[in-house]
C-alpha cells in the first residue's frame, strides 16, 4: 500500500436505528396521500362542490320567497343549514374511498407495514376536513355574493367552520364501517344517503320546525342534524348559547368513541 491509498475503511458500519414514526407522523403521511387523489382526480371536487350550490341557488330563489319571504330572508336562514348539510353528504366520500382502496388490495400492503393500525383511516378523514373546507369555503362565497352576511363577522365564521370539521370526523367513522362491511364503493353510497336522506330533510337546515306536524316537530328537536345546524347558525349570527354548542358535539364524540373501536376491529379481522 503506498502512501497515497486512502486508508481502509469498512463498508458496514454500526449506526443508531432510526427511531419509529409517531402515530401522528403516520397519520400526516397518509393524509397527503389523500391530499394527493384531488390533483389525480379532480373531477371529485366537482362532484361535491356542484351539489350544494345547486341547493343554495334552487332554494333561495325558487322556495325563498315562499319560505320566508324573501329570497334575501330565507337566505340568512338557510346558508348555514346548506353547510351542515354539505358536510354530511360529503362525509360518504370516507367509506366509498375505503371500499376502492380495499377492493384494490391497497389496505391488505398498509396491514403489513410497521404503521399505527388506524393511520390509514386517519388518512381518509384529513382529506375529508380538505373536502369539508374546501366546499364549506366555496358555499360561504356564493353566500356573500348572493347577499347572506354573517352577523358575528369572521370568529363566528371560524367558529362555525371548527364545529362543521368536528361534525364531520364524527360523521365520517359511520361510513368507514360501512366501507369496511360492504364490498362495492356504490353500495356505500347507496346506504349512506339512505341513513342520511332521513336526518338531513327531517331537520331544521331547510324550514322552522314551528311549520310542521307536532309528531313530526318531537323528531327534528331531537335530531342530531337539528342541534348541530342551531350551534352553527347560532355561531354565524354571534348567538350561540354554550349548551346548544355542547349539544352539538355530543354525537360527533359519540359516534368517534363507539366506532373507532369498532373500526380498528373489523379492519384487523378482514
Amino acid at each position: 500500500m503506498t502512501s497515497s491509498t486512502p486508508p481502509f475503511r469498512p463498508a458496514f458500519r454500526n449506526v443508531q436505528r432510526p427511531p419509529a414514526p409517531s402515530a401522528l407522523s403516520n397519520a400526516l403521511v397518509f393524509g397527503w396521500r389523500a391530499v394527493l387523489k384531488f390533483r389525480h382526480v379532480p373531477e371529485q371536487l366537482f362532484d361535491l362542490v356542484m351539489t350544494p350550490i345547486m341547493f343554495t341557488l334552487l332554494f333561495t330563489f325558487v322556495f325563498g320567497g315562499a319560505l320566508a319571504g324573501s329570497p334575501a330572508d330565507y337566505l340568512q336562514f338557510f346558508l348555514p343549514g346548506i353547510l351542515v348539510q354539505t358536510v354530511c353528504f360529503n362525509a360518504v366520500y370516507s367509506g366509498m374511498g375505503l371500499c376502492t382502496d380495499l377492493g384494490q388490495g391497497l389496505f391488505d400492503r398498509f396491514r403489513s407495514l410497521p404503521i399505527w393500525s388506524l393511520a390509514p383511516f386517519a388518512g381518509l378523514m384529513v382529506g375529508d376536513v380538505l373536502r369539508h373546507v374546501i366546499a364549506g369555503g366555496i358555499i360561504l362565497a356564493v353566500g356573500l355574493i348572493l347577499g347572506y352576511r354573517p352577523e358575528a363577522g369572521i370568529p363566528g365564521v371560524v367558529g362555525a367552520f371548527l364545529m362543521l370539521i368536528a361534525i364531520g370526523f364524527g360523521m365520517g367513522w359511520i361510513f368507514i364501517v360501512l366501507g369496511l362491511i360492504i364490498r362495492t364503493p356504490t353500495t356505500v353510497m347507496t346506504a349512506g344517503f339512505t341513513v342520511l336522506f332521513p336526518l338531513v330533510f327531517a331537520s331544521n337546515i331547510m324550514v322552522e320546525p314551528a311549520t310542521m306536524p307536532d309528531w313530526l316537530r318531537s323528531i327534528v328537536a331531537v335530531n342530531p342534524v337539528s342541534l348541530i345546524t342551531t350551534a352553527v347558525r347560532g355561531l354565524m349570527s354571534g348567538q350561540a348559547a354554550a349548551g346548544d354548542v355542547a349539544l352539538a358535539l355530543v354525537a360527533p364524540l359519540a359516534l368517534t368513541l363507539a366506532l373507532a373501536p369498532v373500526t380498528l376491529w373489523l379492519y384487523r379481522r378482514r
